[in-house]
């Protein structure tokens, strides 16, 4: 049996990125991201041109403490330190990457600047057998 082929990041990623400041409120975000259909958003912040994610498990965790949604800030709530992967990683590096730091979204980047996000549900649409449910 012959070896199948690598797929790569860039052939699972999302490529229609959502970008959102840091002052977005999560009510605000969880707007964005429920119309565009995705389960994160990158955050820009201009004044540390850093970036960083949101996630639907961040609003979650914050609903689920109390916290008022139009008050929280997405940059309260962002992962700062956020793991980037890039369009010519594997799949199974993008998997490996995410289990081992226990999160399910990669920013992916090339020449520094975010061209998509892969989620854990993108690699399991490539790598499952039949078309997965939306």
């Amino acid at each position: 049996m012959a070896p199948s082929m690598p797929v790569y990041v860039r052939d699972a990623m999302s490529s229609v990125v959502l970008t959102i400041g840091p002052a977005h409120t999560l009510r605000q975000a969880a707007r964005l991201m429920s119309a565009r259909r995705v389960g994160s958003a990158i955050v820009l912040d201009p004044d540390t041109s850093g970036l960083g994610i949101l996630t639907e498990r961040d609003i979650l965790n914050s609903l689920g403490a109390d916290q008022d949604p139009d008050h929280e800030t997405a940059h309260a709530h962002t992962t700062a330190d956020a793991v980037f992967a890039a369009p010519g990683w594997t799949l199974e590096e993008a998997a490996r990457t995410m289990s081992q730091g226990g999160f399910r979204h990669l920013i992916v980047l090339e020449a520094g600047e975010p061209v998509g996000v892969v989620s854990v549900r993108d690699i399991i649409r490539c790598w499952s057998p039949q078309p997965a449910l939306a």
